[in-house]
């Protein structure tokens, strides 16, 4: 019989400010992006980390304390740049880490959304919005092993902490930290979607939101 999985989340010392990247040119075709590396912003997603940035100024201040951190993708380093100048920050010491990526979607990965469901059906979960995994991708608990293991190696860091990332892989880090549920479809725990260009703020365990960005729900 196999051993369910271990979502225990170590000890943190610090505030962390997760943010889910501005819209991409994937995005807004309606492409499945998944971990692709590098879909660079639209105008609007341009304008959704600007308005991440100014929003993070003002609880943060000019030059704050703060660790940065992005997942490895072209678009999660592109809206942690524009974030950085609001926060007058270097970019250039910022870490990244392909742990903070996005879900893997195999051989769905950079197709159409209405190709994919025209073959298999509906790939999205109504009404919570999560991505189905594909038959070659990588599924929930997956994502959460790889979330813990960053957590394991960073999370228990002194001081605050902004982490730029996804839509799914930012709602299972928030899941975990927030002791959100397993769910009983996808067997991870899981938080509730917010829109691209959305900042949070987690500190013990409670959540709360700095920015509801103005992007779509998708991956």
């Amino acid at each position: 019989m196999a051993r369910s999985p271990d979502f225990s989340v170590p000890q943190l010392r610090g505030r962390l400010f997760i943010a889910r990247h501005g819209e991409t040119v994937f995005n807004a075709a309606k492409r499945l992006q998944g971990d692709h590396l590098h879909t660079p912003l639209t105008r609007d997603g341009f304008a959704q980390a600007d308005a991440m940035g100014a929003a993070l100024a003002q609880v943060l201040g000019l030059a704050p304390a703060i660790s940065l951190w992005a997942s490895d993708t072209g678009r999660a380093l592109q809206t942690l740049a524009i974030i950085s100048e609001h926060l007058g920050l270097n970019w250039h010491e910022a870490q990244r880490d392909p742990r903070l990526a996005e879900i893997g979607m195999g051989s769905w990965g950079g197709r159409y959304y209405a190709d994919v469901v025209a073959e298999v059906g509906p790939v999205v979960s109504a009404p919570e919005m999560l991505l189905t995994p594909a038959p070659d991708g990588e599924t929930y608990p997956q994502i959460a092993a790889r979330l813990l293991g960053w957590l394991a190696d960073h999370g228990a860091s002194p001081g605050d902490t902004l982490i730029i990332m996804h839509g799914i892989s930012s709602r299972v880090l928030r899941g975990l930290l927030l002791g959100a549920p397993v769910h009983s479809r996808f067997g991870a725990p899981v938080a509730a979607g917010l829109p691209q260009g959305s900042v949070v703020m987690i500190e013990s365990g409670h959540e709360e939101i700095v920015v509801t960005g103005t992007g779509g729900g998708h991956a």
